[in-house]
């Protein structure tokens, strides 16, 4: 079955193809092979599994990974985190079911914020401007309080301000500010939030 190209000219590309054969992330430095195969054996049985652990197991498996963990951090089961060496979480944080720290950069958490399930934090992407489809990694920091909702999305290089909220499902492209929330894909400031004592 011949595949046929869309007549219209919009649908047609102007320039260039995009060539994976020539995709090279050798630069990027994600550590020595044996800490990642550790990691990997490690991160499967313990930390990304359902299995009835408690949380302060999860943590220290991190802490001996290199991750910065405060006190009173809640990690609930099945929470895939691709390098603990990368990730600094403060005080009284919470970390749902299901959230994936993709954190090819530095991800930092503040005291007291809160990551529902099956959210997603991504510091790495693809320059699609490229022939080549460079990998482009950019840190990610959360400040104290902030709430990222259940199946929401916060992109490489957004930072999200003390208390800003991320709503349920909404994909955060640039910066939240504070006390703002956030809401859609992508995520647009809808109101204020108020807490009170």
């Amino acid at each position: 079955m011949k595949v046929t190209q869309p007549s219209d000219p919009m649908m047609e590309p102007l320039n260039g193809k995009t060539d994976l054969s020539r995709f090279n992330n050798s630069w990027y430095n994600h550590g020595p092979r044996w800490r990642l195969v550790a990691w990997f054996l490690v991160n499967a049985f313990l930390v990304n599994t359902y299995l009835p652990l408690p949380a302060g197991i999860r943590i220290a498996i991190l802490r001996l990974f290199g991750a910065k963990i405060g006190t009173g951090v809640m990690i609930k089961p099945a929470v895939n985190i691709k390098y603990p060496w990368l990730l600094r979480v403060g005080n009284y944080v919470w970390i749902g079911e299901k959230v994936w720290i993709d954190n090819l950069s530095e991800i930092v958490i503040g005291d007291n914020a809160c990551l529902s399930q099956g959210a997603m934090l991504l510091t790495g992407n693809h320059d699609y401007s490229r022939a080549t489809f460079d990998l482009v990694t950019r840190p990610i920091h959360l400040a104290d309080g902030v709430w990222i909702g259940a199946k929401s999305v916060v992109c490489g290089g957004v930072q999200c301000a003390s208390h800003s909220v991320l709503a349920v499902n909404s994909v955060a492209t640039r910066p939240l500010e504070a006390y703002g929330i956030y809401q859609g894909n992508p995520a647009v400031f809808v109101r204020k939030r108020t807490i009170n004592a």
